[in-house]
């Protein structure tokens, strides 16, 4: 079984930053990509980016160019950094993690953007 925990929500101004955290235990996995996605109230949840375990990554064009995914220096995390956030960025942001068994989500992290 694989456990998906997210951190690093919060509350922040319309330009400024936040850091997501997905963390990643459970049963060893040799290979597993993982996807950053979010709901915000009343919508559909959104795909955001990917990470391949072999390190592509790919991005939604919303929001291209101020999202970045990376893996941190432990394998199991990967890391959103969020820059010039905007009130419509407003959402439950949640990690999945994909490998061969299927698909494992977290319970989701509060992204607020202030006006």
């Amino acid at each position: 079984q694989v456990q998906v925990v997210e951190s690093g929500g919060g509350l922040v101004q319309s330009g400024g930053s936040l850091k997501l955290s997905c963390e990643v235990s459970g049963r060893t996995l040799s290979a597993y990509d993982i996807g950053w996605y979010r709901q915000a109230p009343g919508k559909e949840r959104e795909y955001l980016a990917r990470l391949w375990d072999n390190g592509l990554t790919q991005y939604e064009d919303a929001v291209k160019g101020r999202f970045t995914i990376f893996r941190g220096t432990t394998k199991n995390v990967v890391y959103l950094q969020m820059n010039n956030l905007k009130p419509e960025d407003t959402a439950v942001y949640y990690c999945k993690c994909s490998s061969g068994p299927g698909d494992s989500w977290g319970r989701g992290t509060q992204v607020t953007v202030s006006s």
